[in-house]
């Protein structure tokens, strides 16, 4: 007799090809491990193969798993929908949306636009999550990921929202109000050149002022914008997060070489889900950027 796999086996192969371990799987699921591994067992006997390679970077899908995860997306998708249907009135829109940025841009332009849509959408909710690593969306850990890049990953579909551009900026009050090759070879540097060691305002200042090493090293441009507004030095600011603050002063115009673009990006299946739609769609407007 042909085995027949349920929703829930899917929802097992799905959890454990997003997280490649027995213990990870099993917290999505609100399960033990060895449930999640008692069901698996039971579903490739069913099937008469294997679905993962056991390897010490955990369980890999195997390509039959890959497969069976992408029409379980597709399932979740559609029943996540479903249920926001049946829980709210034509014009609501409900539930929760998470989002993934950097604390640069979330405090530079994320809340306030944030705020407005909260107040069009009370019963929307938020999960947001700042890092400079780009949390997956392919394996849901965020719906939309709003970042700084000039190739955003080729498996995401998104929109890129204007240009993100960078000048060097000191305290009103600082020693520094202007800027030339002297004051580079004098000033205090702020940068982050650990943190983000190819962020574009730390591969200019090695290019053009490779002597310039950074007294402080912070592992954020928010950090570089309050330590610079705090009279510690100069550093490379987003023009975004610098404009509109009287505590600092911009000492040149903006570097074409440190310009970057802000994306908006979502992953292939849940960019129909209604909530992650009005969400995507409010922000691609209220982050424009000229």
């Amino acid at each position: 007799m042909q085995y027949k796999l349920s929703s829930s086996d899917l929802e097992v192969v799905l959890a454990l090809s997003r997280v490649s371990t027995l213990a990870q799987a099993g917290e999505r699921l609100g399960l033990d491990a060895s449930t999640v591994f008692r069901t698996l067992q039971r579903i490739e006997k069913g099937l008469g193969q294997r679905l993962f390679e056991r390897s010490r970077r955990g369980y890999q899908p195997l390509e039959l798993a890959q497969e069976m995860a992408r029409l379980a997306e597709r399932i979740e998708a559609q029943m996540e929908e479903a249920r926001s249907l049946a829980q709210m009135r034509p014009e609501q829109v409900a539930g929760a949306v998470r989002i993934t940025t950097t604390d640069t841009i979330l405090h530079g332009m994320l809340a306030p636009a944030l705020h407005l849509l909260h107040q069009r959408h009370p019963l929307l909710a938020f999960e947001l999550h700042t890092g400079n690593e780009l949390a997956s969306l392919t394996r849901r850990d965020a719906d939309i990921a709003i970042r700084a890049t000039r190739k955003p990953p080729p498996h995401l579909v998104g929109k890129q929202v204007g240009p993100i551009r960078v000048a060097l900026y000191a305290a009103r009050k600082s020693p520094w109000q202007r800027f030339d090759a002297s004051v580079a070879a004098e000033a205090t540097w702020i940068a982050p050149d650990d943190a983000l060691p190819d962020h574009p305002s730390v591969l200019w200042r090695k290019k053009h002022f490779p002597k310039a090493i950074p007294v402080f090293r912070v592992n954020s441009i928010l950090s570089v914008a309050e330590l610079v507004g705090l009279g510690l030095g100069i550093g490379l600011l987003p023009l975004f997060l610098a404009d509109g603050r009287t505590d600092l002063l911009q000492l040149t115009e903006a570097i074409d070489e440190c310009q970057t673009e802000l994306w908006l990006l979502t992953h292939p299946e849940s960019r129909h889900l209604r909530r992650v739609a009005t969400v995507f769609s409010h922000l691609s407007q209220a982050l424009a950027l000229e």
